[in-house]
């Protein structure tokens, strides 16, 4: 059922003509930032040759690649999962999803894996971009996994906070910048904080995507996203139990 829901909700995404503006816009954007990362790296050639342990092409390209399209899901995912519920309570059509034979489980993780596997596709470019690069030199393939998987995870994260904000309200506008809200806050606390042992870096999404964008995979920092993502998802399914029982 979940499968199903996710499919539904995939087809539904590709359904929109905005969906394809969205597309194309955002590879051009990264087909910018990853040709101008580029031409900086090759500009500073002549300077990393005389380094002994200079940084290869994979940690000079990549990294704030990588780096930059965090960034961007952070303004960008709200403005999908602020029609998942949202709309559906607008338009009340959430009535009947509720009183299908549906357990809350199975709308919100279909919903959730829909967007998780629209917003895959939607940057697998950047990867491939990427490995472009093998034909002219050696890539640390290993720099790159940690990258993708720091990024679903961290996308994941993402989704998980919009969709819990996306059932909080009917007003899709208002959902999406709920979610901004709450992911930018995030950003900002780990940000602004000074001590380097801070609970507020703790807190932050893009705290913990630093090591996977730096090649270090820790046990630490992937426990934190699948227990952050499994706390909204599981605040979201709430919500729809109340809409349930109170309407």
């Amino acid at each position: 059922m979940i499968r199903l829901l996710a499919l539904r909700e995939l087809r539904s995404l590709f359904a929109l003509p905005s969906t394809w503006f969205v597309l194309a816009a955002l590879q051009f954007i990264f087909t910018w930032f990853f040709l101008e990362i580029l031409q900086t790296f090759l500009d500073m050639q002549p300077q990393l040759a005389q380094l002994a342990n200079a940084p290869g092409v994979t940690a000079a390209v990549a990294t704030p690649l990588f780096s930059l399209v965090a960034l961007l899901l952070m303004m960008l995912v709200p403005m999908f999962t602020m029609r998942l519920i949202a709309e559906e309570r607008r338009n009340q059509t959430l009535a009947l999803l509720l009183s299908a034979p549906l357990a809350n489980r199975h709308i919100v993780l279909g919903k959730f894996f829909g967007l998780l596997a629209f917003l895959a596709v939607l940057t697998a470019g950047v990867p491939l971009m990427l490995c472009t690069l093998a034909l002219g030199t050696s890539l640390d393939f290993g720099l790159l996994a940690s990258n993708m998987l720091g990024l679903l995870l961290l996308t994941a994260s993402y989704i998980a906070v919009g969709l819990y904000v996306s059932a909080l309200t009917a007003q899709p506008v208002i959902a999406a910048i709920g979610a901004l809200a709450v992911l930018v806050g995030l950003w900002l606390a780990d940000i602004a904080a000074a001590a380097e042992n801070s609970a507020w870096h703790l807190l932050s999404p893009l705290y913990h995507f630093r090591n996977f964008n730096t090649g270090l995979l820790d046990s630490a920092d992937a426990s934190y996203f699948v227990l952050f993502t499994a706390m909204f998802l599981l605040l979201a399914m709430q919500r729809l139990q109340n809409n349930r029982r109170y309407g």
